[in-house]
C-alpha cells in the first residue's frame, strides 16, 4: 500500500492565496481589461466606473502575487499581465461553468417536454 505524503501547509497556503486572486469580481474585470495590452490606472478607473482607490487596491494585490507588472511613466502607473497562466485558469473555469449551464438547460428542456405530453 502506497503511503500518502502530506503536503506542507506552506504549499497549500500559497496555492490558496493564488486562487484567491480570482475570487474577487473586480480583479476578474481588471484582468479582462488588461488581457490585450497594458493600461494606466486612470483608463482602468474609467472602464470599471469605480474609484481610483478601489482599482489601485486590487492592482496592488495582483502585483504582489506576481500576476501583474507595473511601470511608471511621468505621473502615471501602467499595469500589464505578467502571468498569462491566469487566463488559462479562467478559461478552464468558464468552460466548466458553460458545460454545467448547458446540462442544466437540457434538463429544463427535457422536463418541459415531458410535461407537454
Amino acid at each position: 500500500m502506497q503511503q500518502i505524503t502530506p503536503v506542507p501547509q506552506e504549499v497549500t497556503q500559497q496555492v490558496a492565496e493564488y486562487f484567491s486572486i480570482l475570487s474577487e469580481p473586480m480583479r476578474l474585470r481588471l484582468l479582462n481589461l488588461l488581457r490585450d495590452s497594458e493600461k494606466c490606472v486612470q483608463e482602468l478607473v474609467e472602464a470599471t466606473d469605480t474609484s481610483q482607490a478601489n482599482v489601485s487596491k486590487h492592482l496592488k494585490v495582483m502585483l504582489q502575487a506576481g500576476i501583474l507588472s507595473r511601470r511608471s511613466e511621468g505621473t502615471s502607473a501602467y499595469y500589464k499581465v505578467e502571468d498569462e497562466l491566469i487566463f488559462e485558469l479562467c478559461n478552464l473555469v468558464c468552460d466548466r461553468l458553460a458545460t454545467r449551464i448547458e446540462q442544466q438547460a437540457r434538463h429544463f428542456r427535457d422536463f418541459s417536454l415531458a410535461n407537454k405530453h
